[in-house]
């Protein structure tokens, strides 16, 4: 693990993130405190040219309008030919048909390097049943220790379908290509208060792919374990009377002070 971190660190990818306006302005905090750099540009007559001078493109479906559609489209289109690496996060997939039928038209035309979303909108986007009504999981979705091997043969079969790596993001984290699955068990339930931390994570992860892309499944779960140690650190930080909103900021904090070495220490994972 430390190593993937270690090469964004000294690489400092240049992200493009076409995100949702809740939370932009966290993605690109992390993206800082994580050492890369990022750039929000939306606007389809700049979205190629935008992405031309990047890494990575980290496209995110939270508050979707059909000027980012287009832009989502080109943006895709240019960073699949200059061989970028590309994450969808398809946030409420299942909540909109614009929202799935937007996310299937990407799926077709851009080869995505890893799909990272919650159980449920993994589930409506592989056309499972997925009973999401936003951008949250539905309790009866969650991985537990009791369907844990059914949803990491889950996660292995839709990564096989959709060609990417698939990571499914709750209690409990998966990582998956169609060999092997990372179980992450890093995190805390305080985490699900502060809105974003999962477009938080989608913008690691995309930074993490581009700064190691012969070790595209390795650099992913690096980046879930560590957005889930900051979590941990961030609740462990807490003083009376502070509350999601200053968790916020530790989180992120944690994620600038990480090292490798505690990074690699204190993740908590096996291989499936």
């Amino acid at each position: 693990m430390k190593e993937y971190l270690e090469n964004v660190r000294r690489q400092a990818p240049l992200i493009h993130n076409i995100t949702n306006y809740v939370t932009a302005n966290d993605v690109a905090n992390v993206l800082l405190a994580v050492g890369a750099s990022p750039i929000m540009a939306d606007e389809p007559d700049e979205a190629a040219e935008i992405t031309s001078h990047c890494r990575g493109l980290h496209i995110n479906l939270g508050t979707l309008h059909l000027r980012t559609i287009r832009a989502m489209l080109l943006a895709g289109r240019k960073a699949k030919e200059l061989g970028h690496a590309i994450l969808l996060d398809p946030v409420g997939v299942g909540a909109s048909s614009l929202r799935r039928d937007t996310a299937i038209s990407l799926m077709e035309e851009i080869r995505f390097d890893v799909i990272r979303g919650n159980v449920s909108e993994l589930k409506a986007l592989a056309g499972g049943t997925a009973s999401t009504g936003g951008v949250d999981a539905d309790a009866a979705d969650a991985v537990t220790e009791e369907n844990l091997d059914r949803m990491t043969a889950f996660a292995k079969r839709y990564s096989a379908a959709c060609h990417a790596i698939v990571a499914i993001t709750g209690a409990i984290d998966l990582v998956a290509d169609e060999d092997r699955c990372f179980v992450i068990r890093n995190g805390c339930p305080e985490m699900s208060r502060v809105t974003g931390t999962g477009c938080q994570l989608s913008g690691l992860m995309t930074a993490f792919v581009s700064a190691n892309p012969d070790h595209k499944l390795e650099a992913s779960a690096a980046a879930v374990i560590l957005m889930g140690l900051a979590g941990e650190i961030g609740v462990r930080h807490l003083q009376p009377g502070e509350g999601n909103a200053t968790l916020r900021t530790r989180m992120i904090d944690a994620i600038y002070n990480m090292t490798g070495e505690r990074l690699e220490r204190e993740a908590n994972y096996d291989i499936r």
